[in-house]
C-alpha cells in the first residue's frame, strides 16, 4: 500500500524552534505516513505584481510541493496571539493566482505549540479560520495545542515526553483516517 504524502509546514524559521523539533519526530510517530518539510522562509511577501508568467521560482517550488502533497500539516507557534506573519504569507502565496489555488480541497490539520500554558490556541484557530478562506478541508478534532513545549524535548530536539508523545501518535492515526475520508469524497 502507497504511503500517502504529507506536507509538514512549520510556522517558525528559527532552527532550534520547538514546531521544527516536532515535525522531525513524525515518521517515528506515524510510519504509516510518509512526511516532506515544505519551506516557507524563502517565499518573497506575496505581491499581485510578480504573478506573471514567470512568478518567483520559490513560489513555484512551494505551490509545486504543496500540489504533490495529499494533505498538509501546519506546526505553528503563536506570535501575537496569531500565527506567524511568514505561514499567512505561505498561505496567500498557495492560494494565487486566482482560480489556480494549490490548496484546492486538500486534507489538512493543525497542531500549535508554544511555552505558555495555552499550547498557541489562538494561532490555532486564526491558522483554522485563513485554511477554510483558501479551501482546505481542516480536521476539527482532535484539537492539537502543546503547552510548555520546553519540557518536550531532551537536549538533541528528541521528543520525549511519553503523555505528548502517545497523543501525536493518536492525532496523527485520526489525521491519516481524515485524509481518506476526504480524499475519496472528492
Amino acid at each position: 500500500m502507497t504511503k500517502k504524502k504529507v506536507g509538514v509546514i512549520v510556522g517558525s524559521l528559527r532552527s532550534g524552534a520547538y514546531t521544527r523539533m516536532l515535525s522531525r519526530a513524525l515518521p517515528e510517530l506515524a510510519p504509516e505516513l510518509q512526511f516532506s518539510t515544505i519551506e516557507i522562509g524563502d517565499l518573497p511577501h506575496y505581491n499581485q505584481d510578480l504573478e506573471t508568467d514567470s512568478p518567483p521560482s520559490s513560489w513555484t517550488r512551494f505551490r509545486q510541493q504543496v500540489i504533490a502533497s495529499d494533505a498538509i500539516l501546519f506546526i505553528t507557534p503563536e506570535y501575537n496571539r496569531s500565527m506567524p506573519g511568514v505561514l499567512k504569507n505561505a498561505l496567500d502565496v498557495g492560494s494565487r493566482p486566482w482560480g489556480k489555488s494549490a490548496w484546492a480541497g486538500k486534507p489538512a490539520a493543525v497542531i500549535s505549540m508554544s511555552p505558555g500554558a495555552l499550547g498557541g490556541m489562538a494561532a490555532n484557530h486564526h491558522l483554522r479560520q485563513v485554511l477554510l478562506a483558501v479551501n482546505l478541508a481542516a480536521m476539527a478534532h482532535p484539537e492539537a495545542y502543546l503547552p510548555a513545549v520546553a519540557g518536550l524535548f531532551d537536549e538533541n530536539g528528541a521528543l520525549q515526553n511519553a503523555d505528548t508523545r502517545k497523543f501525536m501518535g493518536e492525532f496523527l492515526q485520526t489525521f491519516d483516517a481524515w485524509i481518506g475520508k476526504v480524499v475519496s469524497a472528492v
